[in-house]
């Protein structure tokens, strides 16, 4: 399936639109702390380890999205926007948000 940023897919004619589709996950309270934590102490370099969590976080929300889209009948999703909110009482949670139009665009 294709994802992309982009409205449309230059040289390719979208035949049906199937609506918005979205995939979140939530990174726990400890990981969050912990990363800002080791930012701070960190200063000017990066952090192997937390760039994983935050990777996977964004994958696990980009996958979601994909199997929405799928179960819609669809073969690409246009529009993709990546979101990262705080979400819990103290903050301290981040949910990563996957959003896009789901579309079936013609085959070759």
């Amino acid at each position: 399936m294709l994802i992309t940023t982009t409205p449309i897919i230059e040289g390719k004619r979208i035949v049906k639109y199937y609506g918005i589709v979205s995939g979140e996950t939530i990174i726990g309270a400890n990981v969050f702390r912990d990363l800002f934590a080791s930012i701070r102490d960190i200063v000017g370099g990066r952090s192997g380890a937390y760039e994983e969590v935050l990777r996977k976080a964004k994958d696990t929300a980009l996958q979601e999205m994909q199997a929405q889209a799928a179960q819609l009948g669809a073969n690409a999703v246009i529009g993709v926007d990546l979101d990262y909110e705080t979400v819990g009482g103290s903050g301290s949670m981040l949910m990563v948000t996957a959003n896009g139009t789901a579309v079936k665009i013609e085959d070759d």
